[in-house]
């Protein structure tokens, strides 16, 4: 496969079609990014754990139809709390939990690409909300201070980073004592089949980048997490087979709930 760097700049180039495509108002997912090729971005989104009244008081744009689950329903966010979004795309799950934490709570959302960033910006400003922001920048290089955030989420996107233990790393240092990790991703449950794990477009895609999920709970472990759970998603196989039907892909990959907390010490 391609060095890391033109990996990291495939991605990046997708994400940025998918974020012009929004921005323009038309289909909102394209053939090879999480969530696959979607004709209502609403509907793909109820799919994988949104409710009718999620999509209330949000900027229509924010919602992509991208992602494998919902973590601001697993989250349990409380008023007041700070919340950081890994891969926060047009901002859907950031303005979610602006509703949650309110007025004294605080969002922030990373991006690597560019015109998700903008869209996003666009969105908030849209919004009139003053407690919300998007920053440009690498999950594996968090533009955020150590012990700041309260709750890290994120949709779907830790399995595109290329080093997930820096990731995970990262996430522990951000997170305040007793602070608390709510994400929903793809493992891998299998081996992958290599005519996949080498393709670029399978890797933008979220599967061809998914870890074994052993490895995953490991790499939290090493980071410094405890209470580390995870669940797969009881439709799963439905999700997966939605992106890429007749591939068997449900066969190697699955989504998963993924939940752990730092120490309160």
């Amino acid at each position: 496969m391609s060095d890391k760097e033109e990996i990291r700049e495939f991605i990046r180039k997708n994400y940025s079609e998918v974020a012009l495509q929004g921005s323009a108002g038309g289909c909102c997912s394209s053939g090879c990014s999480c969530g696959g090729p979607q004709i209502n971005s609403k509907d793909a989104s109820i799919n994988i754990g949104y409710s009718e009244s999620d999509f209330d008081d949000i900027p229509i744009e924010s919602n992509m139809g991208l992602g494998c689950g919902n973590p601001i329903a697993i989250a349990a966010l409380k008023e007041g709390e700070i919340v950081l979004d890994l891969g926060s795309g047009g901002g859907f799950d950031c303005f979610l939990a602006r509703k949650q934490v309110g007025e004294s709570g605080y969002v922030i959302g990373i991006d690597m690409t560019p015109e998700m960033v903008k869209l996003a910006r666009q969105n908030a400003e849209q919004s009139g909300y003053n407690n919300i922001e998007f920053r440009l920048g690498e999950i594996e290089h968090l533009p955020v201070a150590d012990g700041s955030v309260d709750v890290i989420i994120s949709n779907c996107v830790i399995n595109l980073a290329l080093e997930k233990q820096q990731v995970f790393k990262e996430a522990y240092r951000v997170l305040k004592a007793g602070g608390r990790l709510s994400i929903s991703d793809v493992v891998a449950t299998a081996q992958i089949p290599d005519n996949i794990k080498n393709d670029l477009a399978s890797l933008a895609g979220c599967i061809a980048g998914a870890e074994y999920v052993g490895n995953i709970e490991n790499m939290l472990k090493s980071a410094g997490f405890e209470n580390i759970r995870m669940i797969p998603k009881d439709n799963s196989k439905e999700i997966i087979n939605s992106w890429i039907p007749a591939k068997n892909a449900e066969e190697f990959i699955a989504s998963y709930i993924i939940e752990a907390d730092k120490s309160r010490k």
